[in-house]
């Protein structure tokens, strides 16, 4: 209802302000923070609405502030009921990155209030668990979620979607992500899936023009520079280079370290000239953080920057304070990515191709998912390549090969150019 040209905060308007900020926060938008503070401002005694406002802005606080508020969101979602609380405690542990807690808390809070969608929001917890059975736990658990939500429910279509791609079923991905897209074209979940699908398809100039279509609709959407990322892997994928390093430069900022170092180091794998590079002082500064070296996946993307640049030195520093971590992780399997990354560097590809050989199946460790741990195997290939093991990388990536439409960096990988890397980056 409007008076006077001002919109009345009735119960209705209430209503309608939960349903477009839920919609817009579940696809992922450019617009689900505006709604998201009109929602806890419509409501102050909201604590769902606070709760998951500061879900989505939490990185921006610190710890203790993070805290204050998430306390008092607590205190008054206990008058809203059960349901309510367990859901606010859950964006507590979320986004003070207790993951394993909030994995634990994730799977009591489906078994009384299944199917829930803003509960669907931390399913990443399960991913970011470093516990390989936490993983394939939240894999069952997003299965038993859809089912009981039904096909018509695009959230959980979506989230299905998303750990098909994962599990590396790509045509079943595809299948569920269109749906999922079908029902809710704006769903930011699908249209990710529907990119990891199409990658591991190879599907090429396709997937770069239905992402910029998707896209131009909602240019602040939360993975615009993530998708624009995937466009430049698919433009990778069909030899179209200079694209490539155009949409690195344009769309991913000083920020985006992990996804610059992704594309530039696939690049000059491929034995092409890198985009725009960042400041080895930045990188190092990263890692002399608190955070530096905090996850795994963090500080695997820190050393794929230093390999871009050919910080040799500074990859073998790091190889060697990972070997000395206490986590078996860093100790096992970061510190033999690092130094086989320094020996590519140095222009050893015989010594890196045997260390990330004597890996093998713990690469998948170091964390991600499948896009941003295949380029380890990308590695592998180019590191084989030139020490003349042609034949043995030629293997290794015969299942990319021969079920990508569009495979031109695969075969680039497995031209023998001795030292292209190392030559690259010089």
């Amino acid at each position: 209802m409007v008076a006077n040209g001002v919109v009345a905060n009735g119960p209705a308007s209430q209503a309608g302000a939960r349903t477009r900020a839920m919609t817009e926060l579940l696809a992922l938008s450019g617009r689900a923070l505006p709604l998201l503070e009109q929602w806890a401002a419509g409501e102050p005694d909201c604590g769902v609405a606070r709760a998951l406002l500061m879900l989505a802005t939490g990185d921006r606080l610190g710890d203790a502030e993070l805290k204050e508020r998430l306390v008092r969101a607590h205190r008054d979602a206990q008058a809203a009921g059960e349901r309510q609380t367990s859901l606010v405690h859950g964006v507590f542990l979320h986004t003070h990155r207790h993951y394993q807690l909030t994995a634990d808390h994730l799977v009591a809070h489906f078994a009384r209030w299944p199917a829930d969608e803003q509960a669907g929001l931390m399913l990443s917890a399960f991913q970011a668990c470093e516990d390989p059975a936490y993983r394939a736990y939240g894999d069952a658990l997003v299965e038993e979620q859809a089912a009981s939500a039904g096909p018509d429910s695009w959230p959980w279509t979506s989230w299905l979607a998303a750990t098909r791609a994962e599990q590396g079923r790509a045509r079943d991905a595809h299948r569920l992500a269109e749906r999922a897209l079908a029902l809710h074209p704006r769903s930011g979940v699908a249209a990710h899936a529907l990119a990891h699908a199409e990658h591991e398809l190879g599907a090429g100039p396709a997937c770069v023009a239905f992402l910029d279509e998707w896209l131009a609709a909602d240019p602040a959407a939360v993975q615009s520079r993530h998708l624009n990322w995937h466009a430049a892997l698919q433009s990778i994928a069909c030899g179209d280079f200079p694209e490539a390093r155009r949409r690195a430069d344009a769309a991913l900022t000083r920020g985006d370290v992990g996804m610059r170092a992704a594309t530039n180091w696939r690049l000059l794998l491929a034995g092409q000239t890198p985009a725009g590079r960042d400041d080895p002082d930045h990188v190092r500064q990263l890692l002399a953080e608190p955070g530096g070296t905090a996850e795994i996946f963090h500080a695997f993307n820190l050393a794929l920057a230093l390999a871009v640049e050919a910080a040799t030195e500074d990859l073998y520093a790091l190889a060697h304070r990972a070997a000395a971590d206490r986590r078996p992780t860093f100790r096992d399997v970061l510190a033999p990515v690092v130094r086989a990354l320094a020996e590519i560097t140095a222009g050893r590809p015989r010594v890196a191709a045997g260390l990330l050989t004597t890996l093998g199946d713990r690469a998948r460790q170091v964390g991600g998912v499948r896009v941003e741990r295949e380029i380890i195997q990308d590695t592998l290939a180019r590191a084989l390549a030139d020490a003349g093991e042609g034949v043995r990388a030629a293997r290794l990536l015969h299942h990319r090969t021969t079920t990508r439409r569009h495979h031109t960096y695969e075969d680039l990988l497995l031209t023998r150019t001795p030292s292209v890397v190392a030559a690259g980056l010089r």
